[in-house]
């Protein structure tokens, strides 16, 4: 067990210990989080693979009283180090991916390049190979009755954790705060792209019994159909429609109650940060104005945990990476609030 008799919250963060400054090992942690550092499929702009390595330094600044959960950490967060083998692997298949996007961008035609059918199958079978080196790894914490989260990288990153969760949970719901639906099949031909996270869960993993989106902004007509055929599988809360019922007054408590009566008694929360207003997450990788105040998701998330649901597991992904670590600062917080979160949803 970690020695909290010598450990003073009030003082400066010693960057000699781990994450947010505490003296956890993995062994006596309650909370793993596990970095994902992937960033192969993004559409826009590049970064977050390795922001999880940012955010270690910039929760050297989160004071540790939270008043809602004021001693979770007590019970232990612990973040395992990069591991720099996927992070070698990103890079590479990532400039393979520019090539890729901006060949197909210019309306060049796979079936006519080999080269480009190489690189669209190297691709896939990298990520494929990520999904599976994220469900063992999970699947292990997880059998050492461990509370894991994920750290990304992007959105794709959690699949192989979501199948984790399924081997353990019948049935669960997913929460996702995002500013994109991420329901694309295949996007750019990437089977396993940031943009189509939420596709590959509905269908691969039949324990996923109800998908809630909140803050979504920036989507295609195939998303919106799929929506609407889901069969009230999926439940959608765009931003433009929960600020038009803010706007003629109805309250965010009346509306955060009503998403979370949409989730199962077991709940896994998928945030990606562009979810948030971009002014917070300026350096994300696909920014979309409008999008949630910080203060707005905590309280879904308070509502969440007052509701008597169990909070299973999380991921926080797409934070990007800042010359000020203004985005990484955020992110850091963020993270802190989910930390304090499942370890009170599972006391």
């Amino acid at each position: 067990m970690a020695d909290l008799l010598n450990f003073d919250p009030n003082q400066v963060s010693n960057p000699e210990n781990n994450l947010f400054g505490l003296p956890f090992t993995e062994e006596d942690a309650r909370l793993v989080i596990l970095p994902i550092p992937w960033e192969v499929t993004v559409s826009y702009r590049s970064g977050t693979a390795r922001a999880p390595e940012h955010m270690m330094g910039a929760s050297m600044q989160v004071d540790l009283y939270d008043r809602e959960y004021p001693d979770c950490w007590r019970e232990g967060i612990y973040m395992r180090p990069t591991d720099q083998k996927i992070l070698t692997k990103s890079d590479y298949l990532r400039k393979e991916a520019e090539l890729y996007i901006n060949y197909i961008s210019h309306d060049g035609k796979i079936e006519d390049n080999r080269f480009m059918m190489k690189i669209l199958r190297e691709i896939n079978e990298g990520s494929a190979f990520l999904n599976e080196w994220v469900y063992q790894q999970t699947t292990d914490l997880l059998q050492r009755e461990k509370l894991v989260g994920l750290l990304g990288g992007d959105h794709s990153s959690p699949l192989g954790f979501y199948k984790a969760i399924a081997d353990k949970y019948p049935e669960f719901g997913i929460l996702q705060i995002d500013a994109h639906c991420d329901l694309r099949e295949a996007f750019e031909g990437f089977k396993y792209s940031h943009a189509s996270i939420m596709f590959n869960a509905l269908e691969q993993i039949p324990q996923v019994k109800k998908l809630v989106q909140a803050g979504i902004r920036d989507y295609s007509d195939s998303e919106m159909m799929l929506i609407q055929s889901g069969h009230g599988r999926i439940s959608t809360y765009f931003d433009q429609d929960i600020r038009n019922r803010i706007y003629e007054g109805e309250i965010w408590s009346r509306i955060a109650d009503e998403i979370v009566q949409q989730l199962p008694p077991f709940v896994y929360i998928s945030f990606d940060i562009d979810g948030l207003d971009p002014k917070l997450c300026p350096n994300t990788g696909t920014p979309v104005h409008g999008g949630f105040q910080v203060e707005e998701v905590f309280y879904l998330f308070k509502k969440i945990q007052q509701s008597g649901r169990k909070i299973i597991g999380f991921d926080l992904n797409e934070v990007g990476v800042s010359s000020n670590e203004w985005d990484e600062n955020v992110g850091a917080r963020v993270l802190f609030k989910l930390c304090n979160l499942i370890i009170s949803s599972n006391r």
